[in-house]
């Protein structure tokens, strides 16, 4: 009889621990928004100045940006288009590193510990490659409109400079984003050719070098440029149908390349799994940690062949 009621008592705790804790994340959520929408309505009536949000790692940062790694990060991170700090992104980076390194080397054996963490800092590289391709291919099927925008503004008379500002204003991100900056540096006093090299050198591709090219050929030389951005409009509409056809024909090899050197890590998970302290055993001589280091290589050929094989520059 005792032992039921302490089983009742602690049922009821439980229960009444439960729903407190589900009231009081309402009530945090709730605040939260309440205080969100205040400071919006005060920022859009100007009340309190409107500032960013608070960065993390300041002091790691600022010594990562004296580097010249540090810089080429910070640029590399401003194409991605990330509210990211380069001393946030390294410090993600690292703990990232540190959880792989801690994972390989708790469910496979020791000396796998080093490969995960090399491999946390690969991976984090190619998540900025993905996301900076992701902001570039969204940018360049933005580009025939931002042409047309272009042609219209200055076929209405208006000057480059005022027609760039324009399509600032009318585009959505990354174009509006990029353009901005382009506006921003021509208003402090940057030449033309300056502000938008700098734009494609940020986010390269061909349809941008040429629409780039176009531009400052007709700014600094003269010429029909309402024709130009014409011709330039439908050239670029009949290469973002060509380029969205490729990458449909293509996809299944993009899978295939990624399926690769994830059958190669499950394999090593279903041999572990099969008969236990096999991989520590394994790794444990020269021969072993050398054959494993053989496999992980030839796995990385083979997902670069794959790549390359299958990129089509169009």
């Amino acid at each position: 009889m005792d032992l039921q009621n302490l089983i009742r008592l602690t049922t009821g705790i439980a229960l009444l621990t439960c729903v407190l804790a589900v009231v009081g994340v309402h009530s945090y959520a709730s605040g939260r928004a309440q205080r969100q929408a205040l400071v919006d309505r005060l920022s859009a009536t100007g009340q309190i100045p409107v500032v960013g949000r608070r960065r993390h790692f300041p002091t790691l940062d600022r010594r990562l940006r004296r580097t010249k790694p540090g810089r080429k990060l910070e640029l590399r991170l401003l194409a991605t288009g990330l509210d990211v700090t380069p001393g946030e992104f390294f410090a993600a980076m690292l703990a990232t590193v540190a959880g792989l390194w801690l994972i390989g080397q708790a469910t496979l054996a020791p000396f796998f510990g080093p490969i995960a963490g090399l491999l946390g800092i690969w991976v984090a590289w190619q998540f900025l490659n993905w996301q900076r391709q992701k902001r570039i291919e969204k940018f360049i099927n933005q580009l025939p409109e931002l042409a047309r925008i272009l042609a219209n503004a200055t076929q209405a008379g208006l000057a480059l400079r005022t027609a760039i500002g324009m399509a600032a204003e009318e585009l959505e991100a990354p174009a509006g984003e990029e353009l901005a900056k382009v506006a921003n540096q021509l208003a402090v006093g940057a030449s033309m050719d300056d502000a938008l090299g700098e734009l494609a050198d940020r986010l390269p591709s061909r349809e941008l070098v040429v629409l780039v090219t176009t531009l400052v050929l007709s700014n600094r030389a003269g010429g029909q440029l309402v024709s130009a951005l014409r011709n330039l409009t439908e050239t670029l509409e009949e290469r973002k149908e060509t380029r969205r056809e490729v990458r449909t024909q293509l996809s299944q090899v993009s899978m295939t390349s990624y399926a690769v050197p994830v059958l190669g890590v499950g394999s090593l998970f279903l041999m572990n799994g099969v008969k236990d302290g096999a991989l520590e055993r394994m790794t444990g001589s020269p021969a072993g940690q050398a054959a494993v280091i053989i496999a992980f290589g030839l796995y990385a050929v083979g997902f670069v062949l794959i790549r390359r094989l299958s990129r089509i520059d169009v």
